[in-house]
């Protein structure tokens, strides 16, 4: 599936408002539960999420060199540090003050911005059992970068291809393995093994 960057925009400006909306529904013990994050509570991944819009270039430059120039130990702080500094409430009014916010991912473009947001959505509402984005939309992040989102995760689908029930989302060669979009993506980045979702519709 290809998507104009109109529509990417539009897409990434619907998650944002779908994450804000379940977020203002959240009772206060749902942020501190786990997330689909290895470490991170609830309220980190939306710290996370907001990370964009709290920096500015120098400092994330700053920032990285104190982690020895490794992003995800940079993103681990910056995530721990804000959750700890913002309420939830404040964390849910960065998201709503930045639905808009044209920022992208350095080398993701407008497809980096969407799976930014979605992937962090899943990582919190598949732990709370909160809805999950329309199958196209996930159809979209599936249908950008996908080998590289493969390798970064460390997936090895096994000479498989998971073919989506609800979207054209296929992945990967070899026997066809059927699925829902969304756990087509929970599994290629590796938020839950293949053999636990094999053949699952829900």
């Amino acid at each position: 599936m290809e998507a104009t960057p109109a529509h990417l925009t539009s897409e990434t400006r619907a998650e944002r408002e779908r994450l804000a909306g379940l977020l203002g529904d959240l009772a206060p013990e749902s942020w501190d539960a786990p997330s689909l994050c290895d470490g991170w509570r609830v309220r980190e991944v939306v710290a996370h999420v907001t990370m964009p819009f709290r920096t500015r270039p120098i400092g994330v430059m700053a920032g990285l060199a104190r982690a020895g120039f490794s992003f995800n130990r940079y993103a681990d702080r910056d995530a721990r540090s804000a959750a700890h500094a913002l309420s939830e409430a404040e964390l849910l009014d960065l998201l709503r003050r930045n639905i808009d916010h044209p920022w992208r991912p350095p080398g993701g473009g407008q497809a980096g911005a969407l799976s930014h947001d979605v992937i962090h959505g899943l990582d919190i509402t598949e732990p709370l059992g909160l809805p999950s984005p329309p199958a196209e939309r996930l159809a979209l992040v599936l249908a950008s970068n996908t080998a590289r989102q493969l390798k970064y995760f460390g997936v090895d689908l096994g000479g498989r291809k998971l073919t989506a029930t609800d979207s054209d989302a296929v992945v990967g060669e070899g026997p066809a393995v059927a699925m829902t979009s969304k756990e087509i993506l929970l599994v290629v980045t590796g938020r839950r093994p293949l053999d636990q979702s094999r053949g699952t519709d829900r």
